[in-house]
């Protein structure tokens, strides 16, 4: 009988021993990716040379066009993906006609989830050939099940299956560094993609960020000047959902500084009332204001490394066709940056700031010595690169600049 008592016990412990095995697997000690959540000045080129070649607002109906996606691009995008919504890191590589792509996500106690997948065209789509979890390997036919539950769980089901059928064949192709996709162009996608960027409850927050723009400007004069202290410290407070109501604020004036009109992302905004133009600056000047409204605006809806990258990348572009680089420029991309990320991170303490009264100063530190202007052989000259120690020494000049301003602190 005892015999008996121990061979149940071991048959019914066999389960959580091979589901306690199995974590063990799929748990290391030592993350498999590690890197900055950074995003280049290089990947948002790329990103706006494929727009610009592959607008989807003038793609028609049935047309049939084939794109080549950097794998370097590929990588930054499953990297930040990765940061932004699991806390993680992630990369991707190319090796003999195969995407590896990896994602480490920490665990508490310092352990790491490692993800693997090898995605390759399986008909013409795109499918996961191997996987594994840490060291255990994960069945293809169940990784790709997992994938599809996760997209639909996270809502965006129909939206990927709607891509999936628009794609007519892939090309990995290793020796250029690109991953060609032939695809089929739908307008329900444009579409689907518009309904899903906002929710309604965004969309409310956007009218009547909106209307409260409109109704502080309506008495004043066009072209009139207005800090933009005055303007956040009238419409970004509030008492009930600072992040949702702060966040729209900010698009409804980065639309108003940049003059996009926000009814390419909500067309029920062509019936709003109309925003009266003015002449809004921080620092006494125009173009900081945009600055750091446009990047505050980046980092509430996109992430902090989002808006550095396309900050930085401005500045770059500004060198080589433009006004020059400019750090003072820089400076304000920085200030706003942190200005919308304070705003998702620590609300409360952000609108108890703001609620107090707001000045310029408080917004932006002292900025009259820093360089501008610089063409591009004049920057290379000074400071090369990016990468260069030069550069990041200002780079940390400006951030020492920031942090001693008591709103970012």
């Amino acid at each position: 009988m005892r015999r008996l008592f121990a061979w149940l016990a071991v048959i019914l412990l066999l389960p959580v021993l091979a589901a306690a095995a199995a974590v063990v697997a799929a748990i290391d000690g030592k993350p498999l990716v590690e890197r900055s959540d950074a995003i280049s000045p290089i990947a948002v080129a790329q990103v706006r040379r494929l727009l610009a070649n592959h607008d989807p607002r003038h793609q028609q109906a049935g047309a049939v066009d084939s794109v080549d996606i950097p794998a370097n691009l590929i990588d930054e995008g499953i990297n930040y993906v990765a940061g932004r919504f699991l806390h993680g890191r992630g990369d991707f590589a190319l090796t003999d006609g195969t995407g590896q792509a990896r994602i480490t996500v920490v665990l508490p106690g310092r352990y790491f989830l490692n993800v693997t997948a090898a995605l390759q065209p399986v008909d013409g789509k795109p499918a996961i050939t191997r996987a594994s979890l840490g060291k255990l390997p994960v069945p293809a036919a169940l990784a790709n099940y997992l994938l599809s539950k996760a997209i639909a769980a996270s809502g965006f089901g129909s939206e990927w299956q709607l891509a999936l059928d628009a794609i007519q064949d892939i090309q990995v192709n290793p020796g250029s560094g690109m991953v060609t996709v032939t695809y089929q162009w739908e307008p329900q996608i444009l579409d689907r993609a518009r309904a899903v960027a906002l929710s309604p409850d965004e969309i409310r927050h956007l009218h009547e960020a909106h209307q409260s723009l409109a109704a502080l400007l309506a008495h004043r004069a066009p072209g009139s000047p207005i800090t933009l202290a005055e303007i956040l410290h009238a419409t970004i407070p509030a008492d009930t959902d600072p992040v949702g109501h702060g966040r729209a604020a900010l698009l409804v004036l980065a639309s108003q500084l940049a003059r996009i009109d926000l009814a390419g992302l909500v067309p029920a905004a062509k019936t709003w009332p109309r925003v009266r133009w003015v002449m809004i600056s921080l620092g006494g000047r125009h173009d900081l204001a945009q600055h750091f409204v446009v990047s505050a605006t980046l980092a509430a809806w996109s992430g902090e490394p989002v808006a550095d990258a396309i900050g930085l990348y401005k500045e770059l572009d500004d060198a080589r066709h433009g006004s020059g680089f400019s750090f003072i420029d820089l400076t304000a991309d920085r200030a706003g940056t942190r200005f919308g990320e304070l705003l998702v991170k620590k609300p409360e303490a952000l609108m108890t700031r703001v609620r107090s009264g707001l000045q310029d100063g408080q917004l932006l530190p002292v900025f009259s010595d820093l360089p501008e202007d610089l063409h591009q052989k004049e920057f290379r000259q000074r400071f090369e690169s990016p990468d260069s120690p030069q550069f990041k020494a200002l780079s940390r000049e400006i951030e020492r600049r920031l942090d001693s301003l008591p709103l970012y602190q």
